[in-house]
């Protein structure tokens, strides 16, 4: 699996799930005096330098391009924390461990736009890569569990990447037991006086499997 899907399946692709990810929320800390900012997607500032002030990661990043501030690393970012994070989900190899929705898009702009604001980088960036194989070795053992007396799969605290990678793999699994359950027709040859009369065709029997996402 290894965060790889098919293109054609899913409905979103990497680039577009960062793009989605760019709406959520970072604190930044102004080098500028401005304003209140009245957006469609809402109203940020006013700002005062040196005072933090919340605005959606695309604000942060483009001011940030600009030296207009700094971007403050989410306090989930910090080494303490993933490795707390990394402890558990290696511990509980059926539960997944409460991260932003997006915390991989996340992590991924700040590093390349706000490396200089993130503490101790190089092994923030280590525990996030850790944690991501881990959450994904995760979802495809689950996912091969599966068999056909399987009526429903509940997968908790799952990120939007981890979703996205998951949807190819429920696709086929849908059209697997679609084609499965599907009555095939064979004909054959039939002696006089030997005919049976047959049930009707009532058409293909559908199998219900549902994903739980929460």
């Amino acid at each position: 699996m290894a965060g790889q899907s098919d293109p054609h399946l899913s409905v979103f692709s990497p680039p577009e799930v960062e793009f989605l990810a760019e709406d959520e929320t970072v604190e930044i800390i102004p080098k500028f005096s401005l304003g209140s900012l009245h957006m469609i997607c809402g109203d940020f500032g006013p700002f005062r330098p040196n005072i933090a002030s919340e605005v959606p990661l695309w604000l942060a990043v483009a001011l940030k391009e600009r030296g207009k501030c700094d971007i403050r690393a989410p306090d989930w970012m910090s080494v303490d924390k993933l490795m707390q994070i990394l402890e558990a989900e290696r511990e509980s190899p059926r539960e997944f461990q409460p991260l932003p929705f997006h915390y991989i898009e996340i992590s991924k702009l700040l590093f390349k736009h706000a490396h200089d604001n993130v503490q101790d980088i190089y092994m923030v960036r280590s525990l996030i890569e850790d944690i991501r194989d881990v959450r994904f070795h995760k979802v495809e053992t689950g996912l091969q569990t599966i068999s056909g007396r399987t009526h429903a799969v509940k997968l908790k605290n799952l990120s939007a990447m981890e979703v996205n990678i998951v949807r190819p793999f429920m696709i086929r699994t849908l059209q697997a037991f679609y084609k499965h359950d599907s009555p095939h027709i064979i004909q054959q040859p039939e002696k006089s006086g030997s005919r049976r009369p047959q049930a009707p065709d009532h058409g293909p029997r559908v199998s219900c499997l549902v994903f739980v996402f929460q």
